[in-house]
């Protein structure tokens, strides 16, 4: 296809009042022979309900604006000819005649063609054009670029006094690539929110060819600028691929992340899962988080015992793992998106691969769906498959199960760790009761309890060994920030290490802090019973192990 010799000499279409039909029945490939004899289907089966289009799709299709193949697929990423979308224009609009097609018409378009009569009314309702030599080209596939001036030359578009460069390279990282003749046009369109660009709103790629899904999703805008259909909801995935589209123009969003998740029945199993997991309440605050989310059927292609399994008190912790390893702490819009690794919240990176060429974007080896959708506190990007960080396996049971005795576990409260920090004295005659450097530990036992032995080093000083009982980890807001805290509580000995040495009995209580997967802050404080009662409070930070 030699497009630039044609482009060059693409006719300016006309300007038309108009007014809709909504009983568009599309002319699929299969049809190119006669009618579709398919019948009406709303429920296309390879247009999930998370495939980007599957808005513009399904309302087309509830009224009969479109239908699929005969056998009852619909092909959304199959290219589309110029003649199919003159199919498509005469059965979505009904315009008035605004020009005449010349006396026999164009010549390699037969009047037994199975396009013939969509593609005369597309020319003179001012919609298409053809090319040089009284040449249609019926079946070339229509770029893209052609399939938007095609629309915004039948709805009589003009652009608005802002000038046509301001408004694509405002809108178009890939502006350049816009062919001359269709400038004008496409800003037109632009600034009406015809134009539908997926999977990143700010590249057009105008000379790649149209899809059935993107035909479907720029008539549907189409439809709305004329007021014939409603536009999207803000809050439906699909929105945000509309070029242009304010906040003015549907439902603003104002749900986190977690209820956005919850309200869209796509992510019923992830939502279940964050907040068996506690991590419903971190999503839910100010953040700003990007999360890429799998869906309800990437979660079905994991054994229902693994999930039942990673539910299971004593494993939350490898749940946790799996859950933040598909968070990113900060909000990256879809345009954002490079190739390359980005660290997640739990501490490993994932690697992305952003193909422009073919519109396909991967976070290790799974696809996002769609781009990015927008949360209050957040983006959700679909993805079909649940990733997993290299330290968990979802083929064998999930370490720190049980409550065998295992030295280094993580208990319910948090990780195994080894660290330093100081000691406040409050009172006695030992270390305790000094301000003195301290080394602090955790090593978890079983679930519930650990062995925290620690030492304030002094002129007297004292070995801490208490058993702890742990808590479950829980949220608390603080200064407008969430964090997790695990209490404790326990008892012990201590041992003063000075040249009359003495062993006496320990109470020790206070809380953990994860600060992300490798560290854990830490507080407690400490009552020792020896020749006088030394009361100290231990403050420190500690490495995680065995994490």
């Amino acid at each position: 296809m030699h497009l630039t010799a044609r482009s060059a000499a693409l006719i300016a279409l006309g300007v038309a009042t108009v007014a809709v039909a909504p009983n568009l029945i599309s002319a699929p490939v299969s049809a190119q022979i006669g009618a579709p004899t398919v019948a009406q289907n709303t429920n296309f089966p390879d247009v999930g309900s998370n495939y980007w289009a599957q808005p513009f799709i399904q309302a087309l299709a509830a009224r009969d604006i479109i239908v699929g193949f005969p056998d009852g697929t619909y092909r959304p990423d199959q290219p589309v000819t110029r003649a199919e979308f003159a199919a498509m224009i005469q059965k979505a609009f009904n315009q008035n005649q605004v020009r005449q097609l010349p006396q026999g018409g164009f010549r390699d378009v037969r009047s037994a063609y199975w396009a013939a009569s969509a593609i005369q009314e597309a020319y003179e309702t001012g919609f298409m054009s053809g090319y040089p030599g009284n040449l249609f080209v019926p079946n070339e596939r229509i770029p893209k670029v052609q399939a938007i001036i095609s629309l915004a030359s039948g709805l009589g578009l003009t652009a608005s006094s802002t000038s046509t460069e301001q408004v694509l390279t405002t809108y178009y990282t890939d502006a350049s690539t816009i062919p001359s003749y269709a400038l004008s046009g496409v800003a037109s369109a632009t600034q009406a929110n015809l134009v539908v660009n997926y999977p990143n709103v700010n590249v057009l790629n105008p000379l790649t060819a149209l899809t059935r899904a993107e035909a479907a999703a720029h008539i549907y805008q189409a439809l709305v600028r004329l007021g014939q259909l409603q536009p999207i909801p803000g809050n439906v995935a699909a929105a945000s691929y509309i070029v242009g589209r304010t906040a003015g123009d549907s439902t603003p969003n104002n749900q986190d992340i977690v209820s956005l998740a919850g309200a869209s029945g796509s992510f019923t199993v992830l939502t279940s899962l964050l907040k068996t997991a506690g991590l419903a309440d971190t999503l839910q605050q100010q953040g700003p988080y990007t999360v890429f989310a799998p869906t309800d059927e990437a979660f079905a292609a994991v054994p229902q015992t693994t999930l039942q399994q990673l539910q299971q008190p004593e494993n939350r912790e490898t749940l946790l793992r799996i859950l933040r390893y598909h968070v990113v702490p900060g909000a990256i819009a879809t345009n954002e998106l490079k190739s390359g690794n980005i660290e997640t919240a739990e501490g490993q990176t994932l690697n992305l691969k952003v193909n422009t060429n073919t519109n396909q974007i991967t976070v290790n080896n799974a696809s996002v769906l769609q781009s990015g959708v927008q949360a209050s506190n957040g983006v959700i990007y679909p993805i079909n498959q649940v990733l997993i960080p290299s330290n968990v396996s979802l083929g064998q049971k999930p370490r720190n199960g049980g409550d065998d005795i295992t030295p280094g576990r993580a208990t319910r409260g948090v990780s195994s760790y080894i660290g330093v920090g100081g000691n406040i004295g409050l009172g006695g005659d030992s270390a305790l009761a000094e301000g003195n450097f301290a080394v602090v530990s955790k090593i978890g036992l079983t679930r519930f309890i650990s062995v925290r032995p620690s030492a304030v080093i002094g002129d007297d000083t004292v070995v801490l060994v208490p058993i702890s009982f742990d808590f479950a980890q829980r949220s608390t807001d603080a200064f407008n920030n969430t964090f997790g805290i695990a209490p404790y509580i326990g008892a012990g000995v201590a041992i003063e290490t000075s040249d009359d040495a003495d062993v006496g009995f320990l109470l020790s209580g206070g809380v953990d802090v994860p600060l992300g997967r490798r560290f854990t802050l830490t507080g407690a404080v400490n009552a020792a019973f020896l020749d006088d009662t030394d009361v100290g409070i231990v403050l420190g930070i500690g490495y995680n192990f065995r994490f």
